[in-house]
């Protein structure tokens, strides 16, 4: 996994965007969609937002124009791209939460979204986190989908096979934007290569849906409203429940015995290493251009164990961007918990 930012990088910049975001409701009678600078740009309030590509992907959605031909229109017809979002904006209207940051568009989404921010949950997190002994923060990030603290701890750990130890951690993120709950997960950390894989079992996703905001309420006024913060309390509290049920040494025992299996000798590849590329990538959703590298890591990794099908796919996280990098690490986990019968699709493939 990349390691992304330092702690101290991490602060700094949910610091510097807390100050630079700005939110609105409108109704979407009351949106414009142009095109400025070869840009789509969101006009509300006598002010331009250029979109970015979540908020872009969001109205989308909502004006139910398919997104390649949204792509499309953009490249070769701008003007037509506006003139469609523009009529279903307009004719099919409701009242929508703009996030905004820096004067750019980065959200379009309910009214009834609950804005669960970054700086709340790293006020959370990062105490609980400092208390557990053996710590080490290994990965941070902020994207403009989401927040990522990945943690470990020495306290918790074995060895799947010899000379192969793993470590007990923790993933937590956070959307800002709409695009996933607060997640807490799991972690598995290999020591060899500093793979990381996200379990799938006993997480925390705390979806982002609040009471539904009132059409003249201030929003600068919401955020100390008493219902909010209640309802922000209560998403809280369940947060740093998990991270701390996440760390601990039963999670941890269960997994390990599950990987010890797939590093037995007998649970190898037996036909075509290809192939089983080939079907292990379809069930985890993985590209044809990722296929490719997963395969060369699983020939370098000289293991034909489904132990070392699962590190060949968490082992794509050092090269991809953050986000998918932490997909990757979601891929090992779904591997880790597969069933007997879909390993034995994967490597009994020819």
């Amino acid at each position: 996994m990349r390691s992304g930012i330092s702690l101290q990088e991490l602060a700094a910049k949910i610091e510097s965007n807390r100050d630079a975001k700005h939110d609105f409701t409108a109704d979407t009678r009351q949106l414009e969609v142009g095109v400025i600078e070869h840009r789509p740009t969101l006009l509300a309030q006598g002010q331009a937002y250029p979109l970015m590509p979540v908020a872009l992907r969001q109205l989308a959605a909502y004006t139910g124009v398919p997104s390649q031909y949204l792509d499309r229109m953009l490249e070769r017809a701008p003007q037509l791209a506006a003139e469609n979002l523009n009529e279903w904006l307009h004719l099919d209207p409701s009242r929508r939460l703009v996030r905004t940051m820096r004067g750019n568009a980065r959200a379009l989404l309910s009214d009834r979204y609950q804005r669960i921010e970054n700086e709340e949950i790293a006020e959370t997190v990062l105490p609980i986190l400092a208390d557990v002994p053996g710590i080490e923060v290994v990965s941070t990030e902020v994207t403009d989908r989401r927040l990522y603290i990945q943690a470990v701890t020495s306290r918790i750990q074995g060895e799947v096979k010899v000379g192969d130890p793993v470590q007990a951690g923790v993933l937590i993120s956070n959307s800002e934007v709409g695009l996933g709950s607060v997640s807490i997960s799991a972690l598995i950390w290999r020591l060899i290569c500093l793979n990381g894989a996200k379990m799938p079992d006993g997480n925390l996703r705390a979806r982002h849906v609040g009471r539904r905001i009132g059409e003249d309420e201030d929003l600068n006024a919401i955020y100390r409203d008493d219902t909010r913060q209640a309802d922000d309390r209560a998403v809280l509290l369940k947060v740093r429940d998990t991270v701390q049920a996440a760390l601990s040494e039963a999670h941890f025992n269960r997994r390990i015995d599950a990987m010890r299996q797939l590093a037995d000798p007998a649970a190898r590849i037996t036909k075509s290493p290809e192939k089983a590329i080939e079907v292990l990538a379809k069930k985890v959703g993985a590209t044809e251009g990722e296929r490719k590298g997963i395969l060369a890591s699983l020939m370098a990794g000289n293991d034909l164990t489904a132990w070392g099908l699962v590190n060949a796919v968490t082992h794509q996280a050092h090269a991809a961007e953050y986000d998918r990098g932490v997909e990757f690490e979601e891929m090992g986990g779904k591997l880790i918990a597969l069933p007997a019968n879909e390993w034995r699709e994967v490597l009994e493939a020819a």
